[in-house]
């Protein structure tokens, strides 16, 4: 089997959407002003009334600031994963996805390969943003034998809501209806995580719902799995539980972007193809 075609149309997706994002400044900055925010601002007031006490992965106490690099990073992934959305459906009003979904190679491969793009776009700003980070002065064990299992953690993490935004994008009809949609994913996915505050508070708080929607959450594990990697743990089922979502999305963004199906039915509508 002849890999060269399928190759070539990755790197001419991933490069199209990397000189894109480079011309767009105000796009990194925006992506790094949310977490930093956070980081400078909020940690900052939180960090001598919010507790983290002595729990896994961590063996002593540690300052929030360090508590919560962990699910700035998996914000940072959130965003660009939603925004790459936003990307899709404006390509498909624009006539631009369906051109390239008749290139031939299978649909699932180009849908892949906008998904790689997109895991390399988070994945950049994610490490511009821990780069930000550890300059600002937050202690982070970056480097060591912990190094590789982080990598894994947020390439996966990266993809799997990469392919979460690649499945909303199949349902999203038209722009005018991507930020009512966003909020309704984006905000109830990271303030119901662990992201800011460990599961246990959750649960010593009282607030069991919350408590049970965020052990549930993807996005959970996504943090999770990057959090116990960075401090060589073992994460559990996290890794698992993020892998199979993965799945299980880009699985159902390719059935919704088959022709007989939801892609193609839109265009039949007379939809924006």
């Amino acid at each position: 089997m002849n890999l060269r075609h399928p190759a070539q149309a990755m790197r001419a997706i991933v490069m199209r959407e990397l000189m894109k994002f480079a011309r767009q400044y105000g796009r990194l900055v925006s992506a790094l002003v949310r977490p930093l925010l956070w980081l400078a601002v909020f940690a900052a007031g939180f960090r001598n009334v919010f507790g983290v006490a002595i729990a896994p992965p961590y063996d002593t106490y540690i300052p929030y600031d360090t508590y919560i690099v962990p699910g700035l990073v998996g914000m940072v992934l959130l965003f660009n994963g939603m925004q790459s959305s936003l990307a899709m459906v404006y390509d498909r009003e624009m006539g631009l996805m369906r051109l390239l979904l008749t290139a031939p190679l299978p649909r699932w491969w180009i849908l892949f390969s906008k998904l790689t793009a997109t895991a390399v776009l988070s994945l950049a700003q994610a490490i511009a943003f821990v780069a930000v980070a550890v300059v600002l002065g937050t202690d982070l064990p970056l480097w060591g034998p912990q190094t590789l299992p982080l990598v894994v953690a947020a390439v996966a993490s990266a993809l799997m809501l990469g392919a979460l935004g690649l499945l909303l994008s199949v349902h999203i009809k038209q722009l005018e209806n991507f930020a009512g949609t966003m909020n309704f994913v984006i905000f109830p996915m990271y303030f119901m995580s662990t992201a800011l505050y460990p599961l246990w508070k959750l649960e010593e708080s009282g607030a069991g719902w919350v408590w049970q929607i965020a052990r549930f959450n993807p996005f959970t594990h996504a943090v999770e799995w990057m959090r116990f990697a960075l401090y060589g743990k073992d994460p559990g089922l996290s890794p698992w539980i993020v892998l199979a979502t993965l799945a299980l999305c880009f699985g159902l963004a390719a059935w919704g972007y088959d022709p007989q199906r939801g892609f193609g039915a839109l265009a039949k509508r007379g939809g924006p193809a």
